[in-house]
């Protein structure tokens, strides 16, 4: 944790007190002590630094300081078929803290049905994930997400006009056109789950205005193409 994000609801007059997982890991990972500094945020709000001013066992109290702009995002949307659960946990925390502030994710024929009644899904538990995702890479900006569990009436009905105005790609490994380096304009990629879009889903894509790209000849877990494609889109 390189940043600890606070909850606007736990700031009061410039002070915040925090518990459970953020106060166990500053007393038994980081080990801190009164007088100590940290780098701390505001989700949603600015970044800034925060002194220890007491703690025990089950508390931290902090007196904030926040006066830091959080860094820039990537312009892109991630539409992404739903992966298995634990693959979905490190996908978030990956964007998050890459800087996608736009998620969409979708269904596909290759989505296994039980994924979509995981408590993985819960909203509590995908923001929890986001939140580990910024606070590794110090930001504090929260991406927006959405749940489409029929993707045809998501493609028809809600894709255009999502990617209207946007590069719209599609990562496919069976396709001749490599995916662009160091773009400067909005974008919206589709990442599709373990073995890809089939070939209808393909063209229900390309009807919207997507374009088919690859990244090589090797065929990447979903968790690895992902940033994978994000590096070579935007650089950090």
């Amino acid at each position: 944790m390189n940043t600890l994000l606070l909850e606007s609801s736990t700031i009061v007059d410039g002070e915040a007190v925090i518990s459970g997982r953020q106060h166990q890991h500053l007393t038994e990972v980081q080990k801190v002590v009164v007088g100590d500094r940290l780098r701390v945020g505001e989700i949603n709000g600015q970044l800034g630094s925060a002194l220890i001013t007491a703690t025990d066992e089950h508390r931290t109290r902090l007196s904030l300081s926040l006066t830091e702009a959080p860094p820039l995002p990537i312009p892109l949307t991630l539409v992404l078929a739903l992966p298995r659960p634990k693959m979905l946990r490190r996908i978030l925390q990956t964007v998050a803290a890459m800087g996608v502030k736009k998620i969409h994710l979708v269904n596909a024929s290759r989505v296994e049905k039980s994924y979509w009644q995981s408590p993985m899904l819960k909203s509590d538990a995908i923001r929890q994930q986001l939140i580990l995702g910024l606070e590794q890479a110090r930001d504090s900006q929260l991406p927006e997400f959405q749940l489409h569990p029929l993707f045809k009436p998501f493609v028809e009905d809600q894709l255009p006009a999502l990617a209207e105005g946007q590069l719209a790609l599609v990562a496919h490994p069976y396709t001749e056109d490599r995916c662009p380096v160091e773009i400067a304009q909005p974008t919206m990629l589709a990442v599709g789950p373990e073995g890809g879009f089939i070939p209808y889903e393909i063209t229900k894509l390309h009807s919207c205005g997507f374009k088919s790209v690859h990244i090589g000849s090797r065929i990447l877990r979903v968790e690895t193409a992902i940033p994978a494609l994000l590096s070579r889109l935007f650089p950090l």
